[in-house]
């Protein structure tokens, strides 16, 4: 049986974010029509990737999936049980934002199957969210985080971002303080990314804004990765951290190049070395489906060397390249050539070598983007 994850995205938000560039609208109108494509298209692909597969994790992404009613939840992940094969133990998460949910809401969520909660804080400083433009504000995160706990979660993660403009070591030592005082089992903390397309983006662009620099955003990711290791967080991927045993399972499919399917407009899927994508527009979504027709907007066949590349960066941004299972896949070409570089990067102290697995090393995670350009 091949180990899979689903991911569902769920478009719709109370109002876009300046720095978010994921396919999100704030037109809740048509939500009855998109659940109904939706499973339509569920359905549609279950008739060619639900045989011999076992889904160990789904996850619900957008937009804002917290919005939705727990019934319209449970619609979706009864659909899902109905045509694939589900794991017992599935990892079932639910992306949610702080000021979209009260202690019913969470509890009707828990007693539908989320199992998991991606809470979206990215700051405890209420400054910070306003200028994020957030909905929520830092009293609302941390009563959010606390419920949730308090009402049979127990496997928690929070969203932060770092290398906000203006943003000082000690605001952000903060925000990691106040992070693991809370009952969360896992952190992911970004840094500030202008994305093309943004309001932010256009903000910096006529001057409104200006971003710190690249050094200041090391110094501030080499803290974060040394503060969180000295509270129980072991980095696990170049962006996330995690107490032992609470990695993200669907994280881990990701980077550990396991097929997915992904259901929902924008959402992305990989399937026996073959990609492909959905429409961004919920109309178009909407209308293809009901046309009897998938949403693909485009595909494409990955060679073996756009493979072996893909495969290399996602397990060195996590936790590790395994040799003995990249000789399987691709053979021992690549591995044979570049030793003598990874023995070098070794040397200055980048990454180590234990038994078969290549690991970056805290300093090597700060540099991975040069790393890989490299290697690749």
């Amino acid at each position: 049986m091949k180990e899979s994850a689903i991911y569902i995205h769920v478009p719709f938000c109370d109002h876009k974010c300046i720095y978010c560039d994921f396919y999100s609208i704030i037109n809740h109108e048509n939500i009855n029509e998109f659940l109904d494509a939706l499973t339509k298209e569920i359905n549609l692909h279950s008739e060619n990737h639900s045989n011999g597969r076992l889904f160990t994790s789904i996850f619900f992404g957008g937009g804002t999936p917290s919005l939705m009613k727990p019934e319209y939840i449970n619609y979706i992940l009864s659909s899902l049980k109905d045509h694939y094969l589900i794991s017992d133990d599935a990892e079932i998460t639910l992306e949610t934002n702080p000021g979209t949910v009260d202690k019913k809401k969470l509890s009707d969520f828990l007693k539908y199957g989320i199992n998991r909660l991606s809470v979206g804080i990215q700051t405890f400083h209420d400054e910070e969210l306003k200028f994020l433009t957030r909905i929520h504000d830092s009293d609302t995160a941390i009563r959010t985080v606390k419920e949730a706990k308090e009402i049979g979660f127990n496997n928690i993660n929070v969203d932060l971002i770092f290398n906000l403009p203006g943003q000082s070591i000690k605001k952000w030592r903060e925000n990691l303080s106040r992070a693991i005082s809370l009952p969360v089992t896992h952190i992911s903390a970004y840094s500030l990314i202008l994305e093309k397309g943004t309001i932010l983006n256009k903000m910096v662009l006529d001057g409104k804004v200006k971003m710190q620099d690249a050094d200041y955003d090391a110094e501030i990711y080499e803290l974060t990765i040394s503060f969180l290791k000295d509270h129980g967080f072991k980095q696990y991927e170049v962006s996330n951290y995690a107490k032992e045993g609470f990695q993200c399972r669907h994280n881990m499919a990701y980077w550990h190049y396991v097929d997915y399917l992904s259901f929902g407009p924008s959402a992305h899927s990989f399937v026996n070395g073959k990609r492909w994508w959905n429409y961004s527009s919920l109309r178009k979504y909407i209308t293809e489906i009901n046309s009897g027709r998938s949403a693909i907007a485009n595909s494409e066949i990955l060679s073996s060397e756009q493979m072996l590349s893909e495969y290399v960066m996602l397990a060195l941004r996590s936790n590790g390249l395994n040799i003995t299972a990249l000789k399987e896949k691709f053979g021992d070409k690549w591995i044979n050539e570049k030793f003598e570089y990874l023995k070098a990067l070794q040397r200055r102290g980048l990454l180590y070598f234990e038994d078969s697995l290549i690991q970056l090393t805290s300093k090597g995670y700060s540099l991975c983007d040069e790393i890989l350009e490299k290697i690749l």
